[in-house]
């Protein structure tokens, strides 16, 4: 993990790991402290977790197809009225306007399909960033 400051004030934590599931303890800990140096309250503190374990697992498993020489990036970019966090992984992306709802009552019984709508739920702005190196996921919560 690293941190770093620019002349702006303005912080950036970056975590690295791979495409590996047992990598996730290591997100949940980066969760956490960009938590904390935000100064997030305990609901916006679970709600980053909840929604940073699911896009890195998305990324690590949907993205990466579990192979551990991909990587799976994270950058968290405080701001003083928000803070930004980036996933990106390695894989081919998707179209996110191709995404089911899981609340269609064709889906409800579905085993899968209710991440990216629980993030949309659960985090102030979701952006989607797709590129030829990977999709990119760009989340903002912003600060009270």
């Amino acid at each position: 993990m690293k941190i770093k400051k620019n002349h702006k004030d303005i912080y950036t934590d970056i975590l690295i790991i791979p495409s590996n599931l047992n990598e996730l303890s290591k997100v949940e800990e980066f969760s956490y402290n960009i938590s904390k140096r935000a100064t997030l309250n305990e609901e916006q503190s679970d709600n980053l977790a909840i929604v940073l374990t699911e896009l890195v697992n998305n990324a690590i498993i949907h993205g990466n197809k579990l192979i551990s020489s991909k990587k799976v990036f994270i950058k968290a970019v405080f701001f003083k009225d928000r803070l930004e966090v980036y996933i990106k992984d390695q894989g081919k992306g998707f179209e996110p306007d191709q995404i089911a709802n899981p609340t269609n009552p064709e889906n409800l019984w579905k085993a899968n399909g209710r991440g990216i709508f629980l993030v949309q739920n659960l985090i102030d702005n979701v952006e989607f960033i797709p590129s030829e190196s990977g999709m990119g996921i760009k989340i903002v919560q912003y600060l009270n």
